[in-house]
């Protein structure tokens, strides 16, 4: 309710007009509501991959600044033609692509829903050149049967975000000759965090890239002290692009910040060229035996199998070891995969501890709105 925010009226009421008759009713002029940088933009919630969403408070100014960043960082054009995809509810589709782009004077071509043969019709029929999604829409249109000649040449930009993306896939459209500007970013920082340009997307496939110009990022140890190259540790990020905190959640605000940084809750590496992997969710991370698993890295691996579309890699309870990794695996269509002999692929691969104890074959894979995994749902299916 907008009474919970300092200055906001609300305007509907339970027993009060509809939302449609007060519109009607609106008189016809422009408004002009004077705002400020800290003023309070929009409420933009969480995935919730791992818990309760919460609406994260996004100013003016941090919407602004993230804006800024997509224009010093990518080559848009005032000519841009943008294929939105993604959900403007979602924070990438919103502010990584649609408002960056009208910012620069391009336009927006708006879908109500991700198709993927639609996408791949709509990119030939509006020439589209810039297109952000997550690595799942990717990977569906790689699986349409017209993929290897659909024309796509009037793509100048593909961006991925949202979750790791695949190894396979990024060969996939590097075979088409595109090459996605990957990034990494969360709600919070509205989300521009990190990015990947395409100098160096291939000599630096598989991180996440390095901070945006308008951004301060590091990779540190549970007391803030920066990690060595080639440690994992948690990514922390501040500067104008970050919100001020949740909304209605003042302990949780406190609590996601450390001496000013927002504490992402995301584990990852550096290298000795400051450009940053993302190894996983904490949350997710498994512990057998006492050695760490993240399960994007034995899902990379899993993805690498010809038999297999989408996986999950989940920690369950063993006696022996404490908690040991479960496959969760969906087939390509007319595959049927054998689980032991996809889980033997793995040897050699990773390290014997990484490899899951156990798999099983599902239709489907529990996915949010704007097709981020959802982990907790995945164990509440699959864990037991």
């Amino acid at each position: 309710r907008g009474g919970d925010l300092p200055g906001v009226r609300t305007a509907v009421e339970a027993d009060g007009p509809a939302y449609e008759e007060l519109l009607a009713a609106a008189p016809a002029l422009a408004i002009d509501e004077q705002v400020g940088p800290d003023d309070v933009g929009v409420i933009m919630y969480t995935s919730g991959t791992t818990g309760r969403p919460k609406g994260a408070m996004l100013t003016h100014g941090n919407l602004t600044w993230n804006a800024v960043n997509v224009l010093v960082d990518q080559d848009l054009v005032a000519d841009e033609i943008a294929l939105v995809v993604a959900p403007l509810f979602h924070t990438a589709g919103l502010n990584m692509l649609t408002l960056p782009v009208l910012l620069k004077g391009g336009s927006c071509v708006l879908v109500g829903s991700f198709d993927a043969a639609a996408t791949l019709e709509l990119v030939e029929r509006h020439r589209v050149t810039f297109m952000f999604g997550v690595p799942t829409m990717f990977d569906q249109l790689t699986r349409q049967p017209n993929w290897p000649d659909a024309d796509l040449s009037s793509l100048r930009m593909l961006s991925c975000g949202g979750s790791p993306v695949p190894t396979p896939l990024i060969a996939a459209y590097q075979d088409r000759g595109l090459t996605f500007l990957q990034g990494y970013g969360m709600t919070e920082a509205a989300p521009g965090t990190l990015f990947l340009d395409a100098e160096h997307a291939v000599s630096k496939a598989g991180t996440a890239g390095v901070p945006h110009f308008f951004s301060d990022v590091r990779v540190a140890r549970p007391d803030l002290a920066p990690v060595e190259p080639g440690e994992t540790g948690e990514v922390l990020v501040r500067g104008p692009h970050v919100m001020p905190g949740y909304w209605g959640l003042p302990d949780e605000s406190a609590a996601a910040f450390a001496d000013g940084w927002f504490r992402t809750g995301d584990a990852a590496r550096i290298d000795a060229d400051g450009y940053v992997t993302i190894v996983d969710r904490f949350k997710d991370m498994i512990i057998s035996g006492g050695e760490n698993i993240y399960p994007a890295e034995v899902e990379d691996a899993l993805l690498a199998h010809a038999d297999i579309a989408e996986c999950a890699v989940i920690g369950v309870p063993d006696e022996k070891w404490g908690e040991v990794g479960r496959a969760v695996l969906v087939a390509r269509e007319g595959r049927a995969p054998d689980p032991n002999e996809v889980l033997a692929s793995l040897s050699g691969r990773l390290a014997p501890y990484k490899i899951p104890k156990s798999a099983v074959v599902v239709d489907a894979l529990p996915r949010t709105a704007s097709g981020k995994l959802v982990k907790a749902d995945v164990r509440r299916l699959h864990g037991t």
